[in-house]
């Protein structure tokens, strides 16, 4: 898990280099007009998986620099608590943003999705509990931020077409995934692919990413 940390400094680098191409950063609020062909330009979503507070601490002074939004998924039974769901996996318990971190995101133009009640795996849960999860989360976070949550990230990237259904159901305008690969103009709004940037991804690859048309879906 080690390899899904980029470094501050590191992150500074990559949206320097957005900046640098002409690409603008956007939360997924801000993205949705590209989605779906009423706008066009040079743009890239940013988004952050679990709300921890490093996001707070280290990305937003530099997405803010850029004049770039981003998006960051919360849980929403763990505001303010610690990433308990990998503790299983060995991983280190790191501090989640609490409301008022969020409350401080949000002031300063970035965007808050829905990441479930308890980073549930919605593939071991049943209907009504998979429909807790993605609906109650929306409505916990909009009650608690007094915002609206109009995109959900699907825990662990697992999710059937009932999820995805799911989700359309209870209001959200998109939902992404872990499948890799740059957003196509027929793919589905309820399961978006998105290009990982990992502690292994250099500049040069960064912008390989960013030219190259499509990248492998199954890689």
């Amino acid at each position: 898990m080690r390899g899904m940390v980029v470094a501050p400094d590191a992150f500074a680098r990559q949206m320097r280099l957005l900046r640098t191409f002409g690409y603008r950063g956007l939360a997924m609020h801000d993205l949705l007009p590209y989605l779906t062909g009423e706008k066009t330009g040079k743009v890239v979503g940013i988004t952050f998986d679990d709300g921890y507070r490093n996001n707070l601490d280290n990305a937003l002074p530099i997405l803010t620099r850029h004049g770039f939004s981003a998006t960051c998924y919360a849980v929403s039974h763990a505001l303010g608590g610690a990433n308990t769901w990998d503790r299983s996996l060995g991983v280190p318990s790191k501090p989640l943003m609490t409301a008022e971190d969020f409350r401080v995101w949000l002031a300063a133009g970035m965007e808050v999705g829905a990441h479930s009640r308890d980073h549930a795996d919605l593939t071991h849960c049943t209907p009504e509990s998979a429909s807790d999860q993605i609906a109650g989360c929306r409505q916990d976070l909009e009650d608690a931020l007094g915002t609206a949550v109009r995109h959900f990230c699907y825990p662990y990237g697992r999710f059937t077409a009932d999820h995805a259904a799911l989700v359309e159901a209870a209001g959200y305008d998109t939902a992404t995934t872990v499948q890799r690969g740059r957003t196509r103009a027929d793919d589905s709004f309820f399961a978006l692919p998105r290009v990982l940037v990992a502690q292994s991804t250099t500049l040069a690859h960064l912008l390989l990413k960013l030219k190259t048309r499509y990248e492998d879906r199954h890689r």
